[in-house]
């Protein structure tokens, strides 16, 4: 594997340092009807989630690539402003609060973020 350019079979998402630290990644579905992904950055650490609020199961986002992360702990659903903690995704406030929203399991290997089982979660 190079590092560098890993192979997309490999469960390749992103490079860690494609995500803003304190911010938010979209990856886009690839297939049609399937939701994307959004990755959240605190530093060297990430989470991954179903780009879907579990509010009115919509995204979390109105533009493409766009979200709303505050303090680099939590993530604003743009629709009706539902805050999710970056850490486990649980909603804090706002008309979904205690409800979550689902992981999508990675990894971090030399600074690129890989899905643990792509075949079956993306």
């Amino acid at each position: 594997m190079n590092a560098a350019n890993p192979e997309p079979h490999q469960g390749f998402l992103c490079a860690l340092d494609d995500i803003p630290d304190g911010g938010a990644l979209e990856i886009p579905a690839d297939r049609a009807g399937a939701p994307g992904v959004v990755i959240l950055r605190r530093g060297d650490d990430a989470w991954a989630y179903r780009n879907v609020c579990p509010h009115f199961s919509i995204p979390l986002n109105y533009e493409p690539n766009t979200f709303w992360a505050y303090d680099a702990e939590l993530l604003m659903c743009a629709h009706h402003s539902a805050m999710f903690r970056f850490e486990d995704g649980v909603c804090v406030d706002g008309p979904c609060e205690g409800a979550s929203l689902t992981p999508v399991e990675i990894r971090i290997e030399q600074r690129q973020i890989f899905n643990n089982d792509w075949r079956r979660q993306l």
